[in-house]
């Protein structure tokens, strides 16, 4: 729904002061925006966020796709943060707000006077939302860049060819897969502040947070010591799970139970595969994956991947072709899933008749769906106004937040 048909917020009415840049703290402040909260993004005199320079590609105006990816539904308002009258500025934007996020370097926010100790003794009421890369103990001088975590993480020793480089995932997962960790946690301290008064410090970093996502192939090293290593496409537990060669481009399988093997091997011509000993469970198809791939790879190569999916699903069995983005855009449309949806500017800010395409937000509520109603602001778009609105609290003593 656009600005027109925005409706109440599941988070109506909660003020959000971001400090962050870059991904994962401008995620979780986008999603927490999209469900009704108001967030103030603060940004740096000249510059502001890293991500406004990170292009090509850009939009029609030569904003950086990368920033609009993450900040729509907020309002900018420069900040800076190096003189007190800045930081005068922002003590008073966080006097207003429920939930502050930031995910500067470690202490960096503290020598500004602004960290969590401080400020939640100001307001009890306060979530101080901080987000790191490794911490902030002996982790904090370490710089917390995707690419740097996905490998000391671990992520990038079980991606890639078995015969390959470790390779890291096609965008900055861990960044996302943070910024999830710290709109929970978040939402999780204001239940908490709801029922008690009290807010609290909400800490996640990078490196925990990939340790978690690793799920079944970090649960396979804490509890039975094995440590994986690089499969391709191909699962450490389940065959066949992995991608083919169809005869025009990739198709991936992913069989999850004897059932659906049997049916695989009926679609393919070969029902006999099933009953093979070396292919009759989930234990032996694993054992011996590389023979089972050898067998299906020649049966799957003699016509397209969209036949093998269309059959193959009409018969119960996961299937699909390797997509493009466009295509994968294309296939969420015509299943009716939210893709891609269009934010018209106000009539004030609008320059030409463009709306901002942005990605949908996923989350689908029932009585509170996600709203677009702002597209991402120009650098300092809403400094005058918010600076007016607290021009008054700036001179008048400081109260908890509630």
């Amino acid at each position: 729904m656009g600005r027109e048909g925005a409706g109440r917020g599941a988070l109506e009415g909660l003020r959000i002061a971001d400090f962050s840049r870059v991904l994962a703290g401008p995620y979780a402040t986008m999603l927490l925006a999209d469900l009704g909260a108001e967030v103030v993004k603060v940004e740096r005199p000249g510059a502001g966020d890293e991500t406004r320079a990170w292009h090509p590609p850009a939009d029609h105006d030569g904003t950086s796709t990368y920033f609009l990816s993450v900040n729509r539904n907020k309002k900018s308002v420069v900040l800076d943060l190096t003189t007190e009258a800045g930081l005068e500025q922002a003590r008073a934007l966080v006097a207003e707000s429920d939930v502050l996020v930031e995910n500067f370097r470690p202490g960096t926010m503290e020598r500004l006077g602004l960290g969590p100790g401080e400020l939640r003794a100001r307001h009890p009421g306060l979530v101080y939302c901080s987000i790191s890369g490794f911490g902030s103990g002996a982790g904090a001088a370490i710089p917390g860049y995707d690419l740097l975590v996905q490998a000391v993480g671990g992520l990038m020793s079980v991606t890639g060819d078995a015969a390959g480089e470790p390779v890291k995932a096609g965008v900055a997962l861990v960044d996302v897969i943070t910024g999830l960790h710290a709109s929970l946690g978040v939402l999780a301290a204001l239940r908490h502040r709801d029922a008690t008064g009290e807010g609290q410090l909400v800490e996640v970093n990078l490196l925990g947070s990939l340790l978690s996502a690793m799920v079944n192939q970090a649960s396979a090293f804490a509890v039975a010591g094995v440590v994986p290593g690089r499969l391709g496409n191909a699962h450490p537990s389940i065959a066949p799970y992995e991608t083919f060669p169809a005869a025009d481009r990739p198709i991936a399988i992913a069989v999850g139970n004897d059932r659906q093997f049997a049916a695989l091997a009926e679609v393919v011509g070969d029902p006999g595969l099933a009953l093979d000993d070396r292919f009759r469970t989930n234990a032996d198809r694993v054992a011996h994956r590389a023979e089972l791939k050898e067998l299906l790879t020649e049966r799957l190569g003699v016509v397209g991947a969209d036949h093998w999916s269309a059959v193959l699903l009409a018969a119960g069995v996961p299937a699909g072709p390797v997509n493009t983005l466009d295509e994968a855009f294309a296939f969420a449309a015509k299943l009716g899933l939210p893709g891609i949806v269009d934010i018209p500017a106000a009539p004030a800010d609008r320059t030409e008749d463009r709306p901002s395409r942005q990605v949908a937000n996923p989350i689908a509520l029932s009585g509170t769906p996600a709203q677009y109603r702002l597209p991402p602001p120009r650098l300092g778009q809403h400094t005058a106004a918010i600076l007016d609105r607290l021009s008054d609290s700036v001179t008048e003593p400081e109260g908890s937040v509630t």
